[in-house]
């Protein structure tokens, strides 16, 4: 098997719930290989006892059609939850730069909503949310730290898209940033 997906390849999205997180993660991504299926993007984090998988997965029709029908039975076996959903590709996107936003804020419930909410009335898509909760070490304040990566539309006005953002965190008291997003590399 190549190690991109072809344009006729399929993909399966699994989320997969467990305990024991490297366990979790052995033996998904093994019965992948086993059933002949390429890993073609992954994340795994701890969230309390609770790990969460989730993995795309490219291959034939068949390789995944035979990897969905193994799934229930390792879930009811390992005692773990999984939710499996079909996707294609995202080949036909509208042009869009990839920004980061950063936040740091005394912790709120009701700001991550609010933060996806701006973005939405936007129509800017979220990929990718990051967040977490510590308690600042000087004052013992509960804090939030949250990461966006968005999409913004290529015809949006970027000089008009950071006031629109700094307002709205002025508003709500918000250290933030909105900036390029960047490779590691």
């Amino acid at each position: 098997m190549s190690n991109t997906p072809s344009q006729k390849e399929q993909f399966l999205v699994i989320t997969a719930m467990g305990s024991r997180s490297t366990s979790l993660a052995s033996l998904l991504t093994r019965l992948c290989t086993e059933q002949r299926c390429l890993i073609v993007s992954s994340r795994m984090s701890r969230h309390g006892t609770c790990a969460a998988l989730l993995l795309q997965v490219g291959g034939s029709w068949d390789a995944l059609a035979r990897l969905e029908s193994l799934l229930p039975s390792l879930a009811r076996k390992e005692q773990l939850t999984i939710s499996v959903s079909r996707s294609n590709s995202l080949e036909e996107r509208p042009e869009a730069l990839p920004y980061n936003v950063f936040v740091t804020a005394a912790q709120r419930p009701e700001l991550v909503p609010e933060l996806c909410t701006f973005f939405q009335q936007l129509e800017i898509e979220i990929e990718e949310l990051y967040s977490f909760t510590y308690l600042a070490q000087h004052t013992g304040t509960l804090m939030l730290n949250l990461t966006l990566t968005i999409a913004i539309p290529a015809r949006t006005q970027l000089s008009w898209l950071r006031e629109q953002f700094l307002d709205f965190c002025d508003e709500l008291n918000l250290d933030a940033v909105i900036e390029p997003w960047r490779p590691l590399h």
